[in-house]
Order: structure tokens, then C-alpha cells, then sequence
């Protein structure tokens, strides 16, 4: 083998041990919270703690029910507020705006991917919860404002950058000419986006939103800023929450002492783990599916 082959060869190998160790990881940490969670899945039943509302450490209850619910409903409400004005926003960035102007606003929305979280929070604190409460006063409702629906709110603004530069980006990788024929049949603009578009950038919005959710899901400090973090079922948008994410940065390291507790916040993030996982899997087998036209 010459000296050439040679350094293609060991250049081969090492980038293939390098994808095995990436992957792997997500392997090794699934092991050690399994591991770390075994002494509570021991003593309680998988049921009994994701269905139990009943949160009390001291007396070895640990309920995960409100947190899950919790966690779920901010992040789908989050979604909810996002994703309608992000795709339009993406679809104005790439089909109508002006070169210069698209050029401008994507800075300002790069700009807004690199804030950090404990600043959305601080926003969140001082701006959206007083909001929040004043509705609440509003529709006849008490509430201090840090509620679900602050946590929310918080979580959509920290999603816009993501889904709207990745819904941009996949927007303008439909090829020119499709439109152009489009539009040659006599089509509108809207309607050649609406039709065309869209349709062939399908996948990549999915993705998109995806991307969004997976940030949404594991956020932790601007959401355990503003939610309460109260551990109660929320019967409403007005009512506090505690998400996983909050709970485990809350208290691990804190009260260790009480038994079985590590253990529940470690079986709390691989709670989280799992769904993000089974969540990425899901899209991913969709995607596939899109791509085959099934």
C-alpha cells in the first residue's frame, strides 16, 4: 500500500471511531441514569410514579404526574404560539422580502439565537409576568403571572430563531425554476408558495419545528425563572407550574441527604431523555417516510 493509501486508510479508520464515539454517547448516559435510577425503580413501580400527582420526598412519595403534565403543556403551548408566526415570518424572509431587508432581519434573528437563557428569563421576569398578571386581572382570573402560560410565552420567543432561520434555509433551497413555471401557468405568488413551495420543503420544516420542540422540552433556567414552580397539577394557563428540566436544576446537589431523592431526579431526567429521544425518533421516521413518498 502506498504512503497515500496509507493516509486515506488511518484517515478512514479514525473519522469511523469517531462517529461510534458520538453515538455512543447518548447510549452511555441512557446506562448511567438507568443505573442511578435503580434503587427508587426498586422500591416503586414504573406506574406509580409517572401516574402519581403526590410529591413528598420526606415520606418517600415521589409523584412525577404534575411535572410531566407540566412540562408537556408548556412546551405545546410554546409551540403553539411559534410555530403559526414563524413560518410566516420564514415564508416572508424567503419569497417576498428584499435581499437587503432579509439580510437585515436574519442578523437581528441570528442575534436572538445567541442570547443566553438566564437574559430571557430576566425578560421574562420583569416584562411577561407582569403581562401575564394583568390579563389575568383582566379575564377576571388572580394570578401572580408566574404561571404556565408565562413559561409559555418565554419558550416561543426562545424558539422563534431556531424554526424561523431553519425554515428560511430550507425555503430558499427550492430550486428558482419551480416557481417560475409555476407562475408561468398563471399561478400567484402566494399560490406557487402555498402549492409548490411549501410542498417541497415540507420535510425540512418538520424538521424545523422539531429542532424547536427538542429546545423547548429541556429548556431550564428562563422557564424555572417564570413558571412557579409550584409541584400541582395546573388546571389552567394562569396557574404555576414545574416542569422536569426546573426540578432537577432546582434541587439536585441540594437535598441529597433525603433518601431515595437523587435517584428521583435522575429518574426525572431520564424521563426526559426518553421522550426527547422517542420524539426525534418519531420525526425521523416520518422524514424517512416523506422522502419515500409513502
Amino acid at each position: 500500500m502506498t504512503r497515500r493509501g496509507v493516509r486515506e486508510f488511518l484517515a478512514t479508520k479514525t473519522m469511523r471511531v469517531a462517529v461510534y464515539f458520538v453515538n455512543s454517547l447518548v447510549f452511555l448516559m441512557i446506562i448511567g441514569l438507568l443505573l442511578k435510577s435503580r434503587p427508587i425503580l426498586e422500591q416503586h413501580t414504573l406506574w406509580e410514579m409517572l401516574s402519581s400527582d403526590t410529591w413528598r420526598p420526606l415520606r418517600g412519595q415521589f409523584g412525577f404526574f404534575p411535572f410531566i403534565v407540566g412540562t408537556i403543556e408548556i412546551t405545546l403551548l410554546s409551540m403553539a404560539l411559534a410555530v403559526p408566526p414563524c413560518l410566516l415570518a420564514a415564508i416572508y424572509l424567503a419569497e417576498f422580502a428584499r435581499p437587503r431587508v432579509r439580510d437585515a432581519l436574519r442578523v437581528v434573528i441570528d442575534l436572538m439565537a445567541g442570547i443566553p437563557s438566564v437574559v430571557y428569563g430576566l425578560f421574562g421576569v420583569i416584562i411577561i409576568v407582569p403581562m401575564v398578571r394583568e390579563f389575568g386581572l383582566l379575564l377576571g382570573r388572580h394570578t401572580t403571572g408566574y404561571s404556565l402560560l408565562a413559561g409559555g410565552i418565554i419558550l416561543a420567543i426562545m424558539v422563534v430563531p431556531i424554526i424561523t432561520s431553519v425554515t428560511t434555509e430550507v425555503l430558499l433551497t427550492v430550486p428558482v425554476e419551480a416557481r417560475e413555471s409555476t407562475m408561468a401557468l398563471g399561478a400567484t405568488r402566494w399560490e406557487t408558495v402555498k402549492h409548490v413551495v411549501l410542498k417541497q420543503g415540507r420535510q425540512g420544516v418538520i424538521s424545523a419545528i422539531v429542532l424547536g420542540f427538542a429546545r423547548a422540552f429541556g429548556e431550564t433556567i428562563a422557564v424555572m425563572m417564570v413558571v412557579g414552580n409550584v409541584a400541582k397539577l395546573p388546571h389552567s394557563v394562569f396557574d404555576p407550574a414545574y416542569p422536569l428540566p426546573a426540578l432537577i436544576a432546582n434541587n439536585y446537589g441540594e437535598v441529597m441527604s433525603i433518601p431515595l431523592y437523587d435517584s428521583a431526579l435522575l429518574f426525572a431526567a431520564l424521563i426526559l431523555l426518553v421522550v426527547v429521544g422517542g420524539f426525534h425518533l418519531a420525526a425521523h421516521l416520518t422524514l424517512t417516510r416523506l422522502r419515500r413518498g409513502e
